[in-house]
Parts: C-alpha cells; structure tokens; sequence
C-alpha cells in the first residue's frame, strides 16, 4: 500500500512540475508530448506567376518563427514551419492544404497570400477545424467560409473605398477607366468596389477593359481606355502586368497616372516598369519609411537578414506569424480549436503594418497608406486611413521614403 501510494505520489510530483515548467497553462499537458513543435502549416506560391509574393513571403514567415524561437519557442515548444508550395495554381493548393491538415497534423496554417487560392484553400482548413490566417489576401468572402478562416490584412471593401477616396480628392479625378484581370478575383472584387465608392463620389467610369493573367500586350485595352480621356487608371491588379501596362501606357502617351491596389507592391514591379511608374500610385500595409521604432528596426533586421528592404507581402506575413503564435501562447494548449479561440481574441495587437484588431467577422481592422512612385524610389502618403466611416480627409503631404 505504502509502495503504491508512493509512486502514486511521485507521479503527482512530476505533473506538477511539468505544470510549472509550462507557466501554469493545463492545457499544454493535454494530449501532446513535450518534445512535440509548434507545427504551422505555411502554403504558399514559391514557383509560377505570383512567386514574387510568396517568396517575400516566407522571408516574413521565417524571420518571426526565427525570432521567437531563438526566445524560447512558443509555451517552451519551437515553432516548425511545414512550408508547401501552391505553384500559383489553385489545384496544387487544394492539394498541399489537405496534405497539411491531413497527414502533416499542423496545429494551424498561415497562407494563402493570393484570394483566389485562399478562396479555395478556406473551406478545405474549415472543414478540418484548422484556424487559417491569410497574410495577404484581402476579398472579403475568404473569410466567409466559416470561423476557423482568418486574415491580419485589411480587406479590398476597405481598401477600394481609400483608394477611390484618393482619387476623388487627392487627385480630383472625375473620370476613370479600369484595366481589370477577369482571371483573378482579387482584380475583379477591387474594380467593382472600387466603381461602386467612386460613383457615390460623383465620378464616372468612363472604360472597363478586361485582361488576363500572362498576357505581354497592352496596346488594345489602354487604346480604348485612352480615348475615353480618363482623369485616373485603375489597374487593381498584380505586379507583373501592372509594371507591363505602365510602360506601354507611357509608350502610347497616356499621361492619366495609374493607380493600383497593393497587388502591386513586389521588387518586380519595377524591374518590370522601372521610370515608366513614376506618377503611379498604389495602396499599401506598410512603409518601409514608418517612423515607428518598431517598424526601423523590423526594416534593419530584414536587410541585416536577406540584403534588401522588406516590402508589405514580407512586413505582412511577419505579422501574421506572430499574431498566430501569440494566439498559440494565449491557448495554452496545441488543441487546435483552442488555437482558433485564441485568435478569434487578437486585439491591440502592435504590428510592423499597425495595430491589428481581428473584428467579430474576423477580419482585420487596421490603417491602410497610399505610396506614390517617384523616380528612383517609392513615396508614401503620409496619412494612415483607419477603417471608420468618419476618416478624416485624406491629406496629399508626400514624404520621400527609401527606395526600393
């Protein structure tokens, strides 16, 4: 008797240190080993037409995972990134998800940064009770496909409405046309908000042109939209062909600037278009020209890591990483509902891309900065527009910023 109630004893003992060692959180001790790892599942587009964005990216997702667990990890666990590449391709990403969710038993996933593979990836993680927080993909029906979908950027409603704002009053426009890439949702949703906010401020649509994704000529769809003479372009599109449609805009001598959502913002853009952007503008989460301290030493650290400035899909999915595992570290516990609870509970919390609140609808609630294009660099609007129908008018005082 006196033996067994010994080792009954001693077992106590040692859960309770175990108890202790893990900061007093029960949960940690349900149903994981403790030499179990954080395991996030990350998918996103290392290969094909938007790698440019994924591979920013993962340099986000890494330097936060690196950060953290170089302090101890996340309840004294390290955090595992189990990266999968989507290829650009929404079949290869309903793949790799389920092969996440499924035989790599992640805890939680960070991705996609492109809508439309969002869109597919979101009810596929909802489905598997596996919280999902996007970067980067703001349309706002990925996270309508249930409470375990996520997203720490704002969202293209939001977004449209700075942008046609800008438009209106920053650059008293009243007549606009819009190059639309009918392959991809993220295009089509901000060209329809964004006709939808500038008619209500007394603008005019004067041209819709429609594109796809891949094409190199432009010549047809800014003919048409040039002799509507337009005050403004909308190109709420990606990188690629918006540094493409620049550089024959100019060719053609259209002079009407261009201005795009923040599918714009890679290195790309002006590899691509180069002084053929300059008088562009496009709507963004970041500047790397932020005075915050926090912002200076998140942008000294990236270039101390990979050589260059981070731009917003890398200043993003540092947020979200965090975010994520700080939503981990509240849960106590690696179950993975208890991890979507937690996240569900974000508020106030103090990113590189601002102060993120995830709102009942779990979507972000954030500032947004517009970035104008000048020679030999990027310019930031000096004024963060919060989500709030009483905004103050949006101020036109520039700033230079680092070139990118």
């Amino acid at each position: 008797m006196r033996r067994f109630l010994s080792k009954s004893l001693a077992c106590v003992f040692a859960a309770l240190l175990a108890f202790v060692a893990q900061g007093c959180r029960p949960g940690w001790l349900k149903g994981t080993r403790a030499e179990d790892k954080v395991r996030v599942g990350v998918f996103v587009s290392l290969t094909g037409g938007t790698a440019g964005y994924g591979l920013s990216s993962m340099n986000g997702f890494r330097m936060a995972a690196e950060e953290i667990n170089s302090r101890g990890g996340v309840g004294g666990r390290q955090v595992e990134l189990l990266v999968e590449d989507t290829r650009s391709d929404a079949l290869e990403t309903a793949r790799v998800v389920r092969r996440l969710v499924g035989e790599r038993n992640v805890h939680a996933l960070l991705g996609e940064v492109v809508s439309s593979r969002s869109l597919v990836a979101a009810p596929i993680a909802q489905a598997a009770g596996v919280a999902m927080l996007t970067p980067s993909s703001t349309n706002p029906e990925v996270t309508e496909h249930g409470d375990y979908i996520f997203r720490s950027c704002y969202t293209d409603p939001f977004q449209a409405n700075a942008l046609a704002r800008f438009a209106a009053e920053g650059l008293r426009a009243r007549r606009a046309a819009l190059l639309i890439d009918r392959s991809q949702a993220y295009s089509v949703e901000l060209a329809d908000l964004f006709r939808e906010a500038f008619t209500r401020r007394g603008g005019q649509v004067v041209s819709e042109q429609p594109y796809s994704e891949g094409e190199e000529d432009f010549t047809q769809q800014l003919m048409q939209a040039g002799s509507a003479s337009p005050d403004v372009i909308l190109v709420p599109g990606y990188y690629r062909e918006a540094g493409m449609i620049a550089r024959r805009a100019k060719e053609l001598g259209i002079d009407a600037p261009l201005v795009g959502g923040d599918g714009w913002d890679s290195p790309g853009l002006y590899h691509i278009g180069g002084e053929y952007l300059r008088g562009s503008f496009f709507s963004n989460h970041f500047s790397v020209d932020d005075r915050d301290p926090a912002v200076q030493t998140f942008v000294e650290n990236y270039i101390g890591l990979y050589g260059y400035p981070p731009d917003a899909f890398a200043a993003t999915a540092y947020d979200a990483t965090r975010i994520l595992l700080h939503a981990v570290r509240d849960a106590g516990s690696l179950d993975r509902r208890r991890i979507r609870d937690a996240l569900a509970s974000t508020a106030g919390f103090k990113g590189v891309t601002g102060t993120i609140t995830l709102g009942p609808d779990r979507n972000a609630i954030k500032p947004i900065v517009i970035i104008r294009i000048e020679e030999g660099g990027l310019y930031a609007v000096q004024e963060r527009m919060m989500p709030q129908p009483a905004a103050s008018p949006l101020k036109a005082a520039l700033a230079p910023a680092t070139a990118r």
